[in-house]
């Protein structure tokens, strides 16, 4: 049976015109007309039998039509009659039964509507069936409800949760409109699945908030975490220099403007690959040893990497008469000095860990397991991970985070298929880190780890989350791999143009709500919901940590509370001082 099963006196018009994709309805009561909205779906009778296209109202007018003659001055008060009219965008047709399906929304358009066909609003419980229809649920199964609609708050709104991560989704939105609520919404639904796996890259520890058994929380090590000696049993997360790819290394301490660079490429890539050796033979891994490369993450001694490169800058050989200065002496001083500033950096010391705490063989099947095993695999408990990066440096932030997704990618990409678990990125505050116009080696790196993830991920059961304020400055390539679009209000011109380039050609009137959206309320486009949707996104249980503060109110309290010896301390000792 039909979920839209209407009777033709629950019409609230008749079809007057038809265009390719738009029709003209022709309302002849007024009340019915002012209960219209422009953005509400409607029904309308298909010429075939078991159909019914869905529209989309795009306008309504209500016009007088003048039928005294031009001339005809004895009649001033005369009351005219009026045509109300209302312009309907054609975006799909709903099938009572497709082969052994019921009930089947398609984005196709079969058939147009005849000449007098009748018109319906979708509105209540029947918008709420047909929404479960757009998104695959059913009543038994998994749901993604985001919240409700904004022209219909008593019709839940639901997402399909398979299409959203495997066409990946970029939610974005002004300072405020919403877009970590929105986000904190997803990531609670995901946790209470019994096996979620998703990885959260947090920025300014907005999500240190989410609790639950389904969440687990890590944190890159800090000048504070490295003094003190923490690891991962206390949550703490080292990420070594050894498991940045070769590229990335030679971004990070290879000047490309130095006359030497290409010379210091190739000697610090025979020093890694003869130290790597030395810890394979010194831990009898006979197999690795026969076949690892240049980036296989294999723990070295960077202190045996600085020896080499020191010996090779003094090095003096042995010439036709006497000793002479070798064929790179002289020409490393910069590489090594590069190399020993980052490693003495307090900021670094997430990436070069002390002795005894990242540097095992046994060390990488634990941070696997701890960020990238799903919800089952961890004893029912942290399917969510978040990872506190509020304590990275920003000029290596890009390098550092691609490298926890390139990480995440190769596990996936070198697991079996038939064993391979599915997990998400949620990429919060993407523009930091996958920009547009790269200014450093360091963001070329980590923009070519994302481009790679946005183009292959689905195969390999990768779904990205990418989240911005100013998604003109995130990486295009990246963007229109986005299949998914959750928008939140945009005022910036240019993030609206960004927008408007996702939309299908016929909905890109839709980018005109961008400015206008209330706070919580999104503009939902893409494959996970097929029709574009104004929802209002329900409150989280677990509110972020926006840090979005009153400034009146606190303006006008007795005291201010401030802690400034505090923070001149912490800036001091680079890590917060409690």
């Amino acid at each position: 049976m039909s979920i839209l099963d209407y009777a033709d006196e629950d019409a609230l018009g008749r079809v007057q015109s038809v265009d390719t994709a738009m029709v003209v309805v022709r309302v002849d009561d007024v009340d019915a007309l002012r209960a219209l909205q422009v953005n509400r779906l409607v029904a309308l009778q298909s010429s075939r039998a078991g159909h019914k296209l869905i529209g989309v109202i795009h306008k309504i007018t209500r016009t007088a039509v003048e039928e005294a003659k031009v001339g005809d001055v004895d009649q001033p008060d005369a009351v005219h009659p009026e045509v109300n009219l209302v312009r309907v965008a054609l975006i799909g047709t709903l099938l009572d039964q497709d082969g052994p399906r019921a009930n089947v929304f398609r984005r196709t358009l079969e058939t147009v509507p005849e000449i007098d066909a009748c018109c319906f609003a979708l509105e209540g419980e029947k918008l709420t069936r047909f929404m479960g229809v757009i998104s695959s649920v059913t009543g038994a199964g998994q749901r993604l409800s985001l919240g409700t609609y904004t022209l219909d708050p008593n019709a839940q709104a639901f997402v399909n949760g398979n299409r959203l991560f495997q066409r990946h989704a970029i939610v974005v939105g002004s300072t405020g409109s919403g877009k970590s609520w929105t986000t904190a919404r997803l990531l609670e639904q995901i946790a209470e699945l019994g096996s979620a796996n998703a990885v959260v890259f947090d920025m300014h520890g907005e999500y240190a908030s989410m609790a639950g058994d389904g969440f687990a929380h890590f944190k890159v090590a800090g000048p504070g975490d490295v003094e003190a000696g923490r690891g991962l049993d206390e949550g703490v997360l080292h990420l070594p220099y050894w498991l940045l790819s070769y590229e990335a290394l030679v971004s990070m301490f290879v000047d490309r403007s130095d006359q030497n660079a290409p010379n210091q490429s190739m000697v610090i890539s025979r020093a890694i690959v003869e130290a790597k050796t030395q810890f394979l033979q010194a831990g009898s891994h006979k197999d690795v040893l026969a076949n690892f490369t240049l980036d296989s993450p294999v723990p070295f001694s960077i202190e045996s990497v600085i020896a080499e490169l020191d010996r090779l800058n003094s090095e003096m050989v042995q010439g036709a008469r006497s000793e002479k200065q070798g064929d790179f002496h002289g020409k490393l001083s910069r590489l090594i000095q590069r190399l020993e500033g980052k490693r003495s950096d307090r900021r670094m010391g997430f990436l070069f860990p002390a002795t005894g705490i990242a540097d095992s063989y046994a060390w990488l099947d634990r941070v696997v397991t701890d960020l990238l095993a799903g919800r089952a695999t961890r004893g029912g408990k942290g399917g969510v991970k978040i990872i506190d990066f509020s304590e990275v440096p920003s000029d290596v932030l890009p390098l550092i985070v691609g490298m926890v997704a390139r990480l995440a990618f190769s596990i996936q990409q070198w697991s079996p298929q038939a064993t391979r678990h599915p997990v998400a990125l949620f990429c919060d505050e993407a523009h930091l880190y996958i920009p547009q116009e790269p200014t450093s080696g360091a963001a070329e790196n980590a923009i070519a780890t994302f481009e790679r993830i946005a183009k292959e991920g689905r195969k390999y059961g990768v779904g990205l989350v990418v989240i911005s304020q100013r998604p003109a400055e995130v990486n295009r390539t990246v963007v229109s791999q986005c299949n998914n679009l959750v928008a939140m209000r945009l005022t910036n011109g240019d993030d609206q143009a960004v927008v408007r380039r996702l939309l299908p050609d016929s909905l890109g009137g839709f980018g005109d709500l961008l400015p206008v959206l209330d706070t919580g309320e999104a503009l939902v486009v893409g494959d996970a919901i097929l029709l574009p949707t104004r929802i209002r996104i329900a409150k989280p249980t677990n509110e972020p940590l926006s840090g979005t503060i009153d400034f009146w109110d606190r303006w006008a309290e007795a005291t201010d509370g401030a802690a400034l010896a505090k923070a001149v301390e912490s800036w001091r000792r680079q890590t917060l001082v409690r």
